[in-house]
């Protein structure tokens, strides 16, 4: 099979995933998962931990590119971005069906998105400060 390119969103952050075979790398944006922490490495590798118990063993490749927002969420819209991608590549409806119940947030992105500021005021929910004095 080619290359396949899904991305994954969360918040301002937007994830590319190309998933291609090969014998299971993963980059994020260009370097291994190990500069991230402990906790982050666990949620890109979730996805990937659900499908090895689903498919066996995993012959493809992923490298992640990831701008925008901070690294919470590039590493959400990362873990988002290979999961569509797995399920995608492998065209497996089991797998899918795994991922929706471990957790709908592998599959479907969450769309809430900063408030904006209203006119006037200084944040989208503080209102003006008066002084009566």
């Amino acid at each position: 099979m080619d290359k396949m390119v899904v991305s994954g969103k969360r918040k301002t952050a937007v994830a590319k995933a190309t998933i291609g075979e090969g014998d299971g790398k993963i980059t994020f944006n260009k370097r291994p998962l190990t500069f991230l922490s402990d906790l982050q490495q666990l949620e890109i590798n979730e996805p990937l931990i659900l499908a090895k118990d689903v498919l066996g063993n995993l012959k493809f490749d992923i490298a992640l590119n990831v701008t925008g927002g901070g690294i919470a969420c590039q590493v959400e819209a990362g873990r988002l971005a290979i999961a569509k991608a797995i399920v995608a590549f492998t065209k497996d409806e089991n797998l899918k069906n795994v991922f929706l119940s471990y957790d709908r947030n592998l599959l479907i992105a969450d769309t809430r998105r900063k408030e904006a500021c209203k006119p006037g005021d200084s944040k989208a929910r503080a209102n003006r400060q008066t002084s009566f004095r």
